[in-house]
């Protein structure tokens, strides 16, 4: 059987003697910092001389001086230390909280967000969001943050983009406003913007006649409520209804769905220029929506 050979590795308490007192060229006051007696320090120290083979320090008339062996040897044990310091932060310690601000549109941030908010608190519980909800365009070139939600289909000059969400359009009311023998007679709810497509919706599905337009809002979440308040027949983008049609808040009026180029995209610039903090939100959402798009 192969003898087992004595560990090379001196013990840790020797090595903290050795740094201190090469750190403050004195036993004493090593021993004061360390919570040892002067005692202990001199053994630690003569102890590791011996399993070293070698004199680490010249004892003076005060104080002690490294040998040159000694000031060889400190530089590396003090960066062992701070390499296990570190370590020991990073992977154990509390981190200050950080924020990621974030400019979403009013639609997606309650739709998406808001309940998604629990889920984010339990997967990184030191960050906190900053929102700001978009209702104009404009509003993305006002300084800020570096992220942000955007709606379209994916083109977004200056910005790199990672698609959230694949739009697909359904019609959905109140379960009263449902129970109507012919639906496409009821008034139909619009939504300024990329989302007013009831005619390409009805076209593409084959259906004919003059629907009767009624209510236009200029966020999908409004126009979303009045359809479950029971104004009319709203064109909902899915995912965003996903949950309202879960609850029974909404009922969907067709099995035909007009997929859409437009989506939710997360954009901003380069990965390589987003803090840690966003480099972690952008992880979670991605998987948080994966299979959305």
């Amino acid at each position: 059987m192969a003898r087992r050979t004595a560990p090379t590795l001196p013990p840790l308490d020797w090595l903290r003697s050795f740094e201190a007192a090469a750190r403050l060229s004195n036993f004493t006051a090593a021993a004061a910092e360390l919570g040892l007696t002067q005692a202990a320090v001199s053994q630690h120290i003569r102890l590791l001389e011996e399993r070293l083979k070698t004199r680490l320090f010249s004892r003076l008339a005060r104080g002690v001086a490294l040998s040159p062996e000694g000031a060889a040897y400190l530089p590396h044990i003090q960066s062992a230390f701070a390499t296990i310091g570190s370590s020991t932060t990073e992977l154990f310690e509390p981190r200050a909280v950080q924020t990621v601000s974030l400019r979403v549109p009013i639609s997606f941030a309650l739709l998406a967000l808001v309940p998604a908010l629990p889920d984010l608190a339990e997967a990184l519980p030191r960050i906190q969001l900053d929102l700001v909800t978009i209702h104009r365009p404009t509003d993305y070139d006002l300084p800020g943050s570096a992220l942000d939600i955007r709606f379209g289909n994916g083109s977004f000059p200056g910005r790199e983009a990672e698609r959230l969400t694949a739009e697909r359009l359904v019609p959905v009311a109140s379960p009263a406003l449902a129970s109507a023998a012919d639906w496409t007679s009821l008034p139909l709810l619009l939504v300024a913007g990329a989302r007013e497509m009831w005619a390409e919706w009805f076209a593409a599905a084959g259906l004919a006649g003059h629907p009767r337009r009624s209510h236009r809002f200029d966020s999908f979440v409004a126009a979303m409520h009045a359809a479950s308040a029971g104004a009319g027949v709203l064109l909902g983008s899915r995912p965003l209804i996903d949950a309202a049609l879960d609850g029974g808040a909404l009922v969907r009026l067709s099995v035909f769905e007009l997929p859409s180029t437009s989506g939710h995209f997360l954009t901003g610039p380069s990965t390589a220029h987003l803090t840690s903090a966003e480099q972690d939100f952008r992880h979670w959402l991605l998987k948080r929506l994966a299979g959305k798009a």
